[in-house]
């Protein structure tokens, strides 16, 4: 119960504060197989022959598989609908009041709602994440049947049961080059299937057949898992940018200037207000009918917070130029957000040449 605590404390309390995600906007699938290590799950018996009832299910290690179909919301936020399959076999039932020899399979499958965060951490080649889901599991207890050495007692089941579950997920994926949208994954899970499941079965103690009950505690599972994942309108690789077309001469004495700014930002760096500055002393040097101030962003992010972070921006710029004397009602403030771009790109591309604000004196 700790070890879940902590992995879904993990996985909520730190995402807001981690770094700007890999942006995977729209459907994305995803499929994976690995290593599945349950955590001897214990067990409450009724039945003749089971002394106290208070028994464990040693299990080996067995096999898991996934399919997954997801939306990612482009601010690295993924949600999904996860259905799973393990499998592992039974090696010894103990805690019966003699040797046993047991045998049979132990089978869950289910399906999970997940919510994951991706992290970009400044490479182009691996964006870990973090998770956590809900959902339903069943348990098979298939064919487990367990023989007293000695002989005189048998007990066996191959029912199903289920309870709810809730898991935890820590993983990464690698962008495959040149495939825009596959990606390789492999990631942790830690599930806990909560208890209560109940599964009837007979017991023959000494001849006598009675049934029996056993009832499943939580089973805790660890499984690492290998798969791949394909999100569906990832762009491709941007071209080449194509060469700007001549501007057309202006008809009146015009100048204009280019001020750029950092990614998410709307503050005017040193270099920007000197920039800004230049703009308001020789816009007082020639004839001015009105100054245009232009807000613009790259690609990355959402188009509706773009479009207002454009206009933060060309009211900033506007500011400083009231500051460096330029009467304020000569000037006009429009922002494109991430239309119009200096440098043709794709969707979620973070140019910083599109992130500026331009000074138009007409």
């Amino acid at each position: 119960m700790r070890l879940r605590g902590a992995i879904l404390a993990t996985a909520l309390l730190t995402t807001p504060i981690l770094a700007i995600a890999q942006p995977i906007s729209g459907l994305y699938v995803g499929a994976g197989a690995g290593l599945h290590a349950p955590q001897n799950p214990k067990v409450t018996a009724s039945g003749a022959g089971f002394g106290t009832g208070q028994l464990q299910l040693n299990e080996d290690f067995g096999f898991n598989s996934n399919l997954a179909v997801g939306y990612g919301l482009g601010n690295g936020f993924r949600f999904e609908i996860e259905g799973d399959f393990a499998r592992s076999d039974l090696r010894h039932v103990l805690g019966t009041p003699f040797p046993t020899a047991s045998n049979g399979t132990i089978r869950t499958y289910g399906v999970m709602a997940n919510a994951l965060f991706d992290i970009d951490v400044g490479s182009r080649w691996v964006f870990p994440y973090l998770g956590g889901g809900a959902g339903y599991q069943w348990t098979k207890l298939n064919s487990v049947n367990s023989t007293a050495l000695n002989g005189g007692f048998s007990s066996s089941t191959s029912t199903q049961d289920g309870a709810f579950a809730l898991q935890g997920i820590v993983g990464a994926s690698f962008p495959i080059p040149n495939v825009p949208g596959l990606s390789l994954t492999a990631d942790y899970r830690f599930m806990d299937i909560l208890g209560g499941a109940k599964y009837d079965g007979v017991v023959d103690n000494g001849g006598v057949i009675t049934p029996s009950e056993l009832k499943l505690h939580n089973q805790f599972d660890h499984d690492v898992v290998i798969g791949v994942r394909y999100a569906f309108n990832v762009p491709p690789p941007p071209a080449p940018p194509a060469p700007l077309p001549t501007a057309a001469p202006a008809p009146a004495p015009a100048r204009s200037y280019l001020v750029f700014f950092d990614w998410d930002k709307a503050d005017l760096t040193e270099r920007a207000r000197a920039i800004v500055k230049e703009a308001a002393d020789n816009s007082s040097r020639v004839q001015v009918t009105r100054i245009e101030v232009n807000g613009y962003t790259d690609t990355s992010g959402i188009r509706a917070y773009n479009q207002d972070l454009s206009i933060r921006r060309a009211r900033a710029v506007a500011g400083e130029l009231v500051r460096d004397g330029v009467p304020r009602n000569v000037i006009t403030v429009q922002g494109f957000g991430q239309t119009h771009l200096l440098v043709a790109t794709g969707r979620n591309v973070r140019e910083p040449q599109n992130r500026r604000v331009e000074i138009i004196i007409r």
